[in-house]
């Protein structure tokens, strides 16, 4: 099924008695996240970024995630089995990764590694703990930024690795590096490091601030907009310095007394300085001139907004506040200090993300606010918060926190290493990504088949009932609402029992009773629910002239095809590429009959714009668009009436059929000596033929000409079921889709 430019794909089993579909989204582009540094009511500012863990709220709301170390051989070949990190200090967060510190000085580091910011070598994306080469010892504190990491040595040096384009790492040049290297003139005499978005800063035991690397808002402070590549003094602030924070594109110091100067990009106010102008050297903030302990500046993209620590122990925050993330109960910017609600009192640190904030209280609690959409406040919800609320599971406990872009992590007063919110790049490091399985809520069992459209999942009872969770915008979800989502699943109204099949579209559902007939819900702009309208449906409606005699259905992104008991074939929604196969591209309300498949179809599979049927003979026909040759006719021709797949006339047992608007298209077989065969794009290897060639006409996967029980694809990648019980997965692997990693909840290491 296609679904919102997602290629959702299903799971066609031959020895098991149970369907299945999944989804992903292969166009995603990787968000620019970077860490922040959390705030620490020292006169020092340590150059690490204490993180929070908490609950990770997914489909499931788990409980927080303990990380694990990478195993050098895989325990299931009788090498080490990864356990739980122990004996941490802190903890920084960057973009889409995490480091921590050990009391052995060593430094371990775990997600996204693009740009070598995990300092072990390598580019490999690393769902579990590292060790930071060069560095096992002698590290006293860690520091993480939007793609690059700096150290801050026992023996007062600074080193840095990662990205390097605007010369963050201040060694002179812009090339990247995947393990250490020193700061040119800093190599001691520093106190205290913090790294920004793309520039880095260092305070000197003497108290003077210096920075280096992009410097295009004024960040490095001073007195231009001139990227640095080595270390150069701030302006004003030689001396007098007891802690620094450095932001996205801005930077703060707390000054001996305790007051507060900014500078640097002020865009929301994120100078608090009472206006929105760029600062190119150090000005007051308002209203804080004294009695502030430490400091906290956004380094994330769009995390403009700056927090402080008083000596009384109250939080006050400034800048940007679209989500909340000022936690002053409102969604109003401001550019001068306010107080978080709640918490005038009894903070011991604080930690930016991009649009949440969290902080860690006197009683070892952590407590967020702010957006809450990928669960990054780690309350069990993704409602957002305008005040502070608690971290599910982590009211008391924690020593150390730290937030990012989208996760947060926590060291415990145990030594221990806790993350939640998003782990698309393995960022929480419990040997997981988005991309490996986790429980669903209330779900454990009972369950007979499964369903994943766009942004929402339905599921089929034992007992015949449908349930469905997740984005709930179009009442894709059928439970007489649209609401935004749903994060566990909620029942399908009037089918509590009685349906026999289902499948997810793209914000839409279908399913088949067990009397025969096809009902459908949710998003109907193109006609795709079938009742003679473009009405969207909150609850089930019955597909005009489709009440009884269905067998089987299958959605896609705007249309859907039923297969009848009597083998014929009937489509209806959107027709712009001709994929209802009734000879025209007019759009179609209710059901018509596809020319030429009146009887004789086994079973269908729906791509974005083209379509595909198995015939009882074995054989397979496609029509509808064809740019991509994914209609297999040897031709790229756009096709509005079934045509024969060539060389497969015959032999099929399954067909899945995928692809996005624009890339992807391809349609994959099961062969009845189980066999697979591909053909269409091919831009990620994903026809598994050895190559990136379009192929107008199938072709054998490489290495899997037999041996093959189940095939499942997705736009730009695939995966089948060997008869011994394996997987094996082709194509991109972007977000870990081909399952080369994995592990159980909880950060780890050796």
């Amino acid at each position: 099924m296609r679904i919102n430019g997602l290629r959702c794909f299903v799971m066609l089993p031959v020895l098991l008695g149970i369907m299945v579909a999944s989804c992903g989204d292969e166009r995603k582009k990787q968000e620019n996240e970077a860490a922040s540094p959390p705030l620490l009511p020292t006169k020092t500012i340590l150059p690490t970024k204490t993180p929070i863990v908490t609950p990770r709220p997914t489909e499931t709301t788990k409980p927080p995630a303990t990380i694990e170390p990478i195993a050098t051989t895989s325990p299931a070949a009788g090498g080490p089995t990864p356990t739980p990190l122990t004996n941490m200090t802190a903890i920084a967060v960057g973009g889409i990764y995490t480091c921590s510190l050990a009391t052995s000085g060593g430094v371990k580091c775990w997600g996204n590694n693009s740009s070598g910011q995990l300092g072990d070598g390598t580019t490999t994306q690393r769902p579990t703990a590292v060790d930071v080469s060069g560095l096992t010892s002698g590290v006293s504190a860690v520091a993480a930024g939007g793609s690059h990491t700096c150290v801050l040595t026992t023996v007062g040096g600074v080193k840095c690795w990662g990205g390097n384009s605007s010369g963050q790492l201040g060694d002179g040049t812009t090339t990247q590096r995947l393990t250490a290297v020193d700061v040119s003139g800093l190599t001691s005499g520093v106190a205290a490091i913090s790294v920004g978005g793309k520039h880095t800063c260092a305070l000197t035991t003497a108290g003077a601030v210096k920075c280096w690397g992009g410097n295009s808002s004024g960040q490095l402070g001073d007195g231009t907009t001139t990227q640095r590549l080595t270390a150069v003094d701030v302006s004003g602030l030689t001396s007098g310095v007891s802690a620094i924070a450095a932001g996205f594109n801005h930077t703060c110091a707390i000054i001996t007394g305790g007051g507060v100067k900014c500078w640097g990009g002020n865009g929301e106010g994120q100078v608090g300085d009472g206006t929105t102008t760029q600062r190119l050297t150090a000005v007051d903030v308002s209203g804080l001139a004294s009695g502030v302990a430490a400091i906290a500046a956004g380094a994330g993209y769009e995390s403009s907004r700056t927090c402080a620590i008083t000596a009384a122990g109250g939080g006050k925050c400034w800048g940007r506040n679209r989500s909340g993330q000022l936690g002053d109960g409102t969604t109003t910017q401001r550019l001068t200090a306010v107080d978080v609600s709640g918490l005038t009192s009894g903070v011991t640190a604080i930690a930016i993300g991009r649009f949440h904030t969290c902080a860690s209280t006197t009683g070892g609690g952590v407590k967020c606010w702010g957006d809450n959409s990928e669960g990054r406040l780690g309350d069990g919800s993704r409602t957002d918060r305008l005040t502070a609320v608690d971290v599910s599971g982590l009211t008391s406990g924690v020593a150390a926190i730290a937030s990012n872009e989208s996760h947060t992590c926590a060291i415990t007063t145990g030594g221990g290493v806790k993350c939640w919110g998003r782990n698309r790049y393995g960022q929480l490091g419990d040997g997981t990504s988005e991309s490996t399985p986790g429980d669903v809520s209330g779900l454990t069992s009972g369950m007979a088949a499964i369903a994943a459209g766009g942004g929402h999942t339905c599921a089929l009872t034992t007992g015949g009932g449908a349930k469905c969770w997740g984005s709930n915008f179009n009442g894709e979800l059928g439970d007489g609402t649209s609401v935004d989502e749903r994060p566990t699943a909620v029942d399908v109204s009037g089918l509590s029992s009685g349906v026999a099949s289902i499948d997810a579209g793209s914000s839409y559902t279908c399913a088949v009773t067990s009397g025969g007939g096809a009902k459908c819900w949710g998003r109907n702009v193109n006609g795709q629910l079938g009742d003679g309208t473009t009405t969207q449906r909150l609850t089930a409606v019955d597909v005009a002239g489709l009440t009884s005699g269905v067998a089987t259905i299958a959605t896609g992104t705007s249309h859907a095809c039923a297969v009848m008991t009597v083998g014929e074939v009937k489509c209806w929604g959107s027709n712009s590429s001709g994929q209802l196969g009734d000879g025209t591209t007019t759009q179609r309300l209710t059901a018509v009959g596809v020319a030429g498949l009146t009887s004789g179809v086994k079973t269908i599979s729906i791509g974005d714009r083209h379509s595909c049927a198995l015939l009882n003979t074995g054989g397979v026909k496609c029509w509808g668009d064809n740019g991509q040759g994914e209609v297999g006719d040897g031709t790229t021709t756009q096709r509005l009436t079934v045509v024969d797949v060539s060389g497969l006339a015959s032999g099929v047992a399954a067909i899945a059929a995928s692809g996005s608007s624009g890339e992807g298209s391809s349609t994959h077989v099961l062969t009845t000596g189980g066999g697979v065969k591909s053909w269409g794009s091919n831009s990620t290897g994903h026809l598994g033929d050895g190559t990136t060639t379009q192929r107008l006409t199938a072709v054998d996967v490489f290495g899997l000409k037999s041996g093959v029980v189940a095939i499942a694809t997705d736009t730009l990648h695939a995966c089948a079921v060997t008869t011994g019980g394996g997987v094996k997965c082709w194509g991109s692997n972007s977000y870990g889709q081909l399952g080369r990693v994995g592990g159980v909840a909880t950060v780890v290491g050796f």
